[in-house]
This record gives C-alpha cells, sequence and structure tokens, in this order.
C-alpha cells in the first residue's frame, strides 16, 4: 500500500481510470439505456481518453494537472456528465497547490471534497435526486472522516469505496429528478443510477491502487 501518489503516480491512476472506463462502456451504455441517453459509456471513455493525453508541463505539479484534465475533458465530452466530470477536475485540481509533488492523505480529501462540490455547483442537484451526488458525497465523507481519524490514506480509499458502493445501491429506491430520466422516474425504482455507476468506478479504481502500491517514482 502507499501513503501518497506522486505526478508520476497520479498520470498513471488517471490512465488507469481510463482503462475501466473502457472496460466498462458497455455496461454503462446498457445502464444508461434504461431510463437515460444510452450514450454514458461512449462520452466517459471520451473524457478520460482526453485525460490521460494530458501531458502536465515540466514546472506543473498535481494541482495544475489535475486541472488541465478537466479542460481536455470538457473539450473531448462537452455532454452532461461529460461536463460534471470536467468540472469536478477543474475544480479538484484548483483546490491543491498548483506545484504539489505528492498527494498525501490531506490533499486527496481537499481534491475530493472540491471535486464533489464542483459537480454539486454545476450540475444544481441535492442528495437523494438519484445523480451522482448521491454517491461522491458519502464517498467523499467517508474519506475525509478516515484521514481525520487517523487512518491511512489506503484505509480511508478503502472506507471511501465502500461508502461508494452503498451509496448507489440506496439510488435504487430513489425517484431521478433530473434530465431525461426525470420523464421515467417511475422505472427508475429498483434501477441504480448510471452517473453514480461512474462515481463507483473512481473509486474501485482508487481503491485498487493505493492497494496494489504501484512501483513507480
Amino acid at each position: 500500500m502507499v501513503d501518497c501518489l506522486s505526478l508520476t503516480q497520479c498520470r498513471a491512476l488517471v490512465a488507469a481510470w481510463h482503462q475501466a472506463m473502457i472496460e466498462q462502456r458497455a455496461t454503462l451504455i446498457a445502464l444508461d439505456q434504461q431510463i437515460g441517453d444510452g450514450d454514458l459509456g461512449i462520452t466517459m471513455q471520451k473524457a478520460f481518453a482526453a485525460a490521460a493525453n494530458t501531458v502536465p508541463g515540466e514546472q506543473e505539479g498535481i494541482g495544475e494537472y489535475f486541472a488541465l484534465c478537466g479542460v481536455a475533458m470538457a473539450k473531448a465530452a462537452p455532454s452532461t456528465m461529460g461536463t460534471l466530470m470536467a468540472t469536478g477536475f477543474m475544480r479538484g485540481g484548483k483546490a491543491l497547490p498548483a506545484a504539489a509533488a505528492q498527494l498525501d492523505g490531506q490533499l486527496l480529501v481537499r481534491f475530493f471534497n472540491a471535486f464533489t462540490q464542483g459537480i454539486a455547483d454545476r450540475g444544481k442537484a441535492r442528495a437523494g435526486d438519484k445523480t451522482v451526488l448521491d454517491v461522491l458525497l458519502p464517498a467523499s465523507q467517508a474519506l475525509s472522516d478516515g484521514i481525520d481519524g487517523g487512518a491511512s490514506p489506503a484505509q480511508a480509499v478503502e472506507s471511501a469505496f465502500r461508502a461508494a458502493e452503498q451509496g448507489l445501491d440506496a439510488t435504487r429506491t430513489m425517484l431521478p429528478q433530473w434530465g431525461k430520466a426525470a420523464s421515467f422516474a417511475e422505472k427508475g425504482l429498483g434501477i441504480v443510477d448510471s452517473g453514480g455507476s461512474v462515481a463507483v468506478i473512481l473509486f474501485r479504481v482508487l481503491h485498487d491502487f493505493f492497494q496494489q502500491s504501484p512501483l513507480l517514482p
């Protein structure tokens, strides 16, 4: 397990998120087709491909890198979910010291708190509206609680991942309030939120990344 991530490891993390979106593309499309537009898997693959292809300058740190990833995502995937993810990365990156060379537990909390708040501000949704926020909010809170309580980053990320899974499962009982899904609200009962599934992927990959202790500089 690792305690913090270097810029190189952060780039590897973004690449791992991209690979996960490729692998889950069909699943996300099928899930989104139930009450949405059905393009979620395509959008997320495009967005994270743009992020994975983002190369930081020699003088740029982790904060600037994540913000640049967000800018690239916004250009590559200007759909609703693409814009929300892009906003999360831009806000999360700007919440970090621009030249930060290490992403430790406290900075990880700062990133995901700003990431989540950015999506909340941009999307105007609230907890219980059956959106990605219903996964991001409990996961970010669990991450923050873990670090504040003295857990290692790997332990806190594991708690965040479990909270994300529970948050997603809870969306089965919620009625969608936004977008095309709101027009078929009753059909949404019993189905997990597709956007929330993307957030679970983010925390699952983050969890695996910390657990596997990648041997990167």
